[in-house]
């Protein structure tokens, strides 16, 4: 074996990459390509257009021995992964929900990489646990958040996750320990969990991993869950031999941002002991203007609730915030102490490694701590409200002109549209806008009928973006309506 003189390498030292004084350079020059970058996103394409397999033609096969210099990564950055990415901050990114950005949450990334903890307990680094619990309740008073939530005046608190999907799992999986310990009979495979079709998707990929049944409920005409549908699903169910245990229930459904009775679901999840949990990944950001806040009537029969600042809030990904109503219950689902994580504060303090399935957490705190302090509550509702105001403008552009339908109830900063014609032609529609108009937007099904998602939340989209959008649009119908003069017809009747 070699001795550790032989395997030590003294002339190797991690500055020689990069040493302080140079980073004080290169970093001014990355932080210059980043303003640079978002203050001309508009010279840029909105989709990214090239082919699978594109980057691996223009990177080597292996990674360089030597170091490459910072004026080469830099040039690379721009010819060769700049044309692979679909610039989700474009004024005319409408698709899927958006992705918060804000140069305070840039600021307390590159610190929080400066930290670079490993925040899974106290002990790890005493400010990451105690700065997330306290932005967490900050958070939740400035949404109007039931008292039960908030950790300095009770016993629940929150935590940040990486996603809602992150969120849902880890409170289906508490949700699924709290059954086995007071029915240990109960076989998992028996527990049953409630959603509707416009429940996100992630729901029942959560329920496949759990290893629990996924069962869909009824709908009403504005899409939110039918609560006749979950009496008598919990009903069916229970006769059948099987264990109703927890239901999602949603505020601001992907498809159609429809929202869901809290209120009936929530008395029903209540008396037969079934947990409700409250997916609210878009629109909860929406709930620091107050006039907002009747959307969420009926919050206080949540066992537990989340919302994605990144989506809507200034606050760059991952910032997803679950709280529950009993932390003690929650954390106790996923509660692996061996001796070397234990340390002589436990008893006092939060361990955030007991909220998740993993254990590694990074200081993301700072980023809403920055945001909130730098942008203040006023700023982020007056984000929010800029937007429910621009979707109204585009809303209005629709409904003037008798080609198009509204297919929603447009509630915040989504609008849901299309062609009065067949799916194969609003197919047609949105290629061509995608492909030429400059803009990028997304397709749904509501009611079985191919939809548009317009979807409004980017930072710098102004009203002449959402006029440029809509003039694309209708530019596009007219050459589509040209070639097909039947749909042309129906188009005009307004069938």
């Amino acid at each position: 074996m070699e001795s550790v003189e032989a395997m030590f390498d003294a002339s190797y030292h991690p500055d020689s990459a990069m040493d302080p004084e140079e980073f004080r350079d290169y970093g001014k020059r990355m932080v210059d390509y980043i303003a640079d970058y978002i203050s001309k996103m508009r010279t840029r394409p909105v989709l990214s257009t090239v082919k699978p397999g594109y980057l691996r033609e223009l990177q080597p096969s292996v990674a360089p021995l030597q170091p490459v210099g910072i004026e080469t990564i830099l040039e690379d950055v721009e010819n060769h992964i700049m044309p692979g990415v679909t610039h989700w901050q474009h004024p005319s990114f409408h698709a899927y929900y958006p992705s918060a950005l804000s140069f305070p949450a840039i600021t307390a990334d590159l610190l929080c990489g400066a930290i670079a903890c490993i925040g899974f307990s106290w002990i790890a680094s005493p400010a990451c646990t105690e700065l997330e619990t306290l932005v967490i309740d900050w958070l939740g008073k400035a949404c109007g958040l039931p008292r039960k939530f908030i950790t300095d005046v009770g016993d629940g608190g929150g935590c940040i996750q990486n996603s809602a999907s992150d969120a849902t799992y880890h409170v289906m999986l508490a949700a699924r320990q709290v059954v086995s310990r007071r029915l240990p009979e109960t076989s998992i495979a028996k527990m049953v969990a409630y959603g509707s079709e416009q429940t996100h998707s992630m729901f029942e990929k959560n329920c496949m991993l759990a290893g629990v049944q996924h069962h869909v409920l009824k709908m009403n005409d504005d899409f939110s869950i039918n609560v006749e549908s979950f009496k008598k699903a919990i009903k069916k169910d229970k006769q059948s031999g099987l264990q109703p245990f927890f239901i999602c229930a949603t505020l601001g459904t992907t498809s159609a941002c429809a929202f869901d009775d809290l209120v009936g679901l929530g008395k029903v999840a209540k008396s037969e002991g079934i947990w409700m949990h409250i997916d609210a990944a878009y629109a909860g950001s929406a709930f620091v203007c107050p006039e907002f806040r009747y959307l969420a009537k009926g919050l206080e029969y949540a066992k537990s609730y989340n919302f994605n600042a990144h989506k809507w809030l200034l606050t760059n990904f991952d910032m997803s915030v679950l709280w529950v109503d009993d932390r003690h219950e929650f954390a106790s689902s996923f509660v692996v102490n061996p001796l070397y994580l234990q340390h002589d504060k436990e008893s006092k303090v939060i361990d955030y490694r007991h909220w998740q399935v993993g254990l590694g957490r990074r200081f993301r705190a700072l980023k809403l701590w920055m945001v909130l302090r730098m942008i203040g509550v006023n700023g982020l509702q007056s984000h929010i409200r800029r937007h429910v105001a621009l979707a109204k403008q585009f809303q209005e552009l629709v409904l003037t002109d008798n080609r198009f339908e509204v297919s929603n109830n447009v509630l915040l900063s989504l609008v849901c549209f299309r062609l009065k014609a067949s799916d194969k032609t609003n197919e047609q529609l949105l290629a061509m806008a995608n492909k030429d108009g400059g803009i990028y937007c997304v397709p749904t099904r509501i009611s079985g009928k191919y939809v548009i998602r317009f979807s409004i939340g980017n930072y710098y989209t102004q009203p002449k973006d959402i006029d440029r959008a809509w003039s694309v649009f209708a530019r596009c119908a007219t050459d589509i309506l040209k070639e097909t003069p039947m749909e042309q017809n129906g188009c005009t009747s307004g069938l």
